[in-house]
């Protein structure tokens, strides 16, 4: 696979070790640092071998201790990467948890990337697992997966779409059932959509979700949280050390509606958790690192019900 990052456009492609995939590889690798011996804040025992067999040399390379992260360039700590990602996976892991002992038994996981939930997670009986991606990447990881002898906890159902294109019908051609009420995450997803796409995004979730139906992501009321000097900073420590993939060129920016007021305004009832409050809440305390200052001012996670 190619490593090289590239500027976003109408139509653009990309493999899971550059551009938009990269980031997916990114969020797998820091899982797997926080699943580690010997004080494990995850279990995700899936997300090493699929960050290995992508191999992007820089991932690889920060799996084997290459990567010095205590270097005073990285824009965070080992630590403070490893809580991270904790809370972050914790947040969407809890979401489904709650949502299937409240009885539902449909989940989708859109953009799944490297996400393992369908394969990590106590699923109940019956329960059914949607994943959304680009059917390279649906592929790659069902693969990967099942060279190692990992079986889904669920039934799972992988669609391979584009969230460009029709996704809904893919959806329901693959036996979604929207009169049932769903589960649904978007985990660092919006960032990457143009404005009007993240409308059109939630829009079609809200008409594929029936009453009692909930979805989990993240609210960004600021996306200079990716391109001001701080982010400029922190791509400078990660090239410094090879890896060519500069964020700032692949979310979209311009004015955009936060998701948690767009899906009030669009019949949900919508519960925000400010990044402070889950650090707490999962035991850590937020540190005083730029990079996360600016996130816990700019970044929130929402769940939502559709009532």
């Amino acid at each position: 696979m190619s490593s090289l990052g590239s500027a976003r456009a109408d139509g653009d492609s990309w493999d899971l070790a550059s551009s938009v995939g990269a980031t997916a590889t990114m969020v797998a690798a820091a899982r797997a640092l926080a699943s580690r011996e010997p004080d494990p804040l995850l279990d995700d025992r899936f997300a090493e071998p699929l960050v290995r067999a992508v191999g992007h040399p820089f991932f690889t390379r920060m799996l084997d201790g290459e990567i010095p992260l205590e270097d005073d360039e990285m824009p965070m700590t080992f630590q403070q990467r490893r809580e991270q990602m904790t809370v972050r996976t914790r947040f969407f892991d809890d979401f489904f948890s709650a949502a299937t002992r409240d009885g539902i038994r449909q989940a989708v996981i859109l953009a799944a990337g490297l996400d393992a939930r369908a394969y990590r997670l106590p699923w109940p009986e019956g329960m059914v697992v949607f994943e959304v991606d680009q059917p390279e990447v649906i592929t790659f990881k069902s693969l990967t997966l099942a060279q190692i002898g990992a079986e889904p906890a669920a039934e799972r159902r992988p669609v391979g779409i584009d969230l460009r294109e029709d996704w809904p019908k893919a959806l329901c051609d693959n036996m979604f059932d929207s009169s049932e009420p769903t589960a649904w995450i978007a985990e660092g997803l919006l960032p990457y959509l143009p404005p009007q796409a993240q409308d059109r995004l939630l829009d079609n979730v809200t008409g594929l979700s029936a009453h009692g139906s909930r979805l989990a992501t993240e609210n960004i009321s600021d996306m200079s949280v990716f391109t001001d000097e701080r982010a400029r900073n922190m791509r400078a420590g990660w090239r410094k050390h090879g890896l060519d993939v500069d964020v700032a060129e692949l979310v979209w920016l311009g004015d955009r509606h936060p998701a948690a007021d767009y899906l009030t305004a669009t019949g949900w009832t919508v519960t925000r958790y400010p990044t402070e409050q889950l650090y707490a809440q999962y035991g850590f305390t937020l540190p005083d690192n730029e990079i996360l200052a600016k996130f816990r001012d700019t970044v929130s996670y929402v769940s939502a019900e559709l009532s």
